[in-house]
């Protein structure tokens, strides 16, 4: 990603201030050194005037917390000034793994939980920080969306209340329905994909890709996605399929209506490497069944991509189709909580997202347009012109 330091002349909106919430501290590190790395390289003719006081520091992370009493009641403490600060706080509202005690019972943090602990800390800034910015990369309550009965909108909601206590822009990844952006229509929302990511770590881990038409294609497992698998395919210069879930619709199990079968519409897969991308792996049990659905097809090499990799029924389903041949690698990103036990998998590609974030944290700091961030096509490109060069070269 080539950056034009000219633009870094701009004063920033503010003093920089990461809060990195409990369950995101091991991403918001890497960001945080990121950051710091970039300012220490960049050679500014203005880091001495007044307006870029605190421009360089060793960390730009904000030290707080949000503790529990033994009811499991809970605060924000914010333990520095953070008066006039450009902040940023970063979440991750899926993290279980983290714990507290209620009355002597363990609990396990659930989305509900880290999204009051946001709040808290929102709460605690007081008004005092010159902008808030929430980096939310998966977003809360994403899949509660729409409304089909009567039922809560709980991702509107919690956009709205968020803005109400005085967040200005939320920035989130692969967003379940980008739609939701509706009910927050006079602040910042940006979706990012990770579509450069995703081919970056996959041409790092794999070198005998063929990438064109005849060799390989994108398929989206369901018409929601059909939009980033066009994309995606659109910057490989691939072909594109889809698969429709056939649902009942009379009756509701976990909380959805099951999948009664895959129907897929698209050209012939037969010796085909095959990417088929998500934006998240929940139980996993939908990219197993097109993953079936493919082979029976005939298809090669089958690339499960997916921007959070949740795996909430664990993992020895994908350790089966692995081994069984139906899936040769799951690809997934670290914006949301990784298993040590998903981190050993030979089969597994881990897609860092840190330098990322850093790049969109430093680039809005400076009230500068993050749109070539969010649009990685020339990026993409010229990563598969070196990837084909350096393959034919061979």
């Amino acid at each position: 990603m080539q950056r034009n330091e000219k633009n870094y002349e701009t004063i920033p909106a503010g003093s920089l201030g990461v809060v990195s919430m409990a369950g995101c501290q091991e991403l918001g590190k890497k960001v945080d050194k990121y950051l710091v790395t970039f300012r220490e390289e960049r050679e500014h003719r203005h880091v001495n005037d007044i307006a870029f006081q605190g421009y360089h520091k060793s960390t730009y992370l904000v030290d707080c917390s949000t503790p529990r009493f033994g009811t499991g009641e809970a605060k924000g403490i914010i333990n520095e000034s953070v008066r006039g600060f450009d902040l940023y706080l970063m979440a991750d509202v899926t993290n279980y793994s983290l714990t507290y005690t209620v009355c002597g019972h363990e609990n396990h943090m659930s989305p509900d939980d880290h999204y009051q602990d946001l709040k808290r800390i929102i709460a605690a800034v007081g008004g005092k920080a010159r902008r808030i910015t929430v980096i939310m990369p998966f977003l809360y309550e994403s899949r509660q969306h729409k409304r089909t009965s009567r039922e809560s909108l709980d991702c509107a909601l919690a956009l709205q209340e968020l803005t109400n206590m005085g967040v200005d822009n939320i920035i989130t990844f692969d967003a379940h329905d980008p739609r939701v952006q509706n009910a927050i229509p006079l602040h910042g929302f940006e979706t990012v994909q990770p579509a450069y990511q995703f081919i970056k770590s996959i041409l790092n881990e794999v070198d005998d890709l063929q990438i064109d038409s005849d060799h390989m294609m994108v398929i989206s497992p369901d018409e929601g996605g059909t939009n980033r698998a066009v994309y995606l395919a659109n910057v490989l210069g691939l072909d594109m399929g889809m698969f429709y879930k056939r649902r009942d619709y009379s009756k509701i199990v976990d909380g959805r209506n099951p999948i009664v079968a895959h129907e897929f519409l698209g050209a012939s897969v037969e010796g085909k490497d095959v990417l088929i991308i998500d934006d998240m792996i929940s139980s996993g049990d939908s990219m197993i069944d097109v993953a079936t659905e493919l082979k029976k097809r005939k298809a090669a090499r089958i690339f499960v991509v997916s921007t959070f990799g949740l795996f909430t029924n664990g993992l020895e389903k994908f350790d089966k189709a692995v081994e069984e041949g139906m899936i040769y690698k799951v690809v997934s990103t670290n914006l949301t909580y990784q298993t040590p036990e998903l981190l050993s998998k030979p089969y597994y590609i881990n897609c860092d997202m840190s330098k990322y974030i850093a790049y969109i944290i430093d680039t809005l700091n400076h009230d500068l347009s993050i749109s070539d961030l969010l649009d990685p096509y020339e990026r993409i490109e010229s990563l598969v012109k070196k990837y084909k060069a350096d393959r034919n070269g061979k």
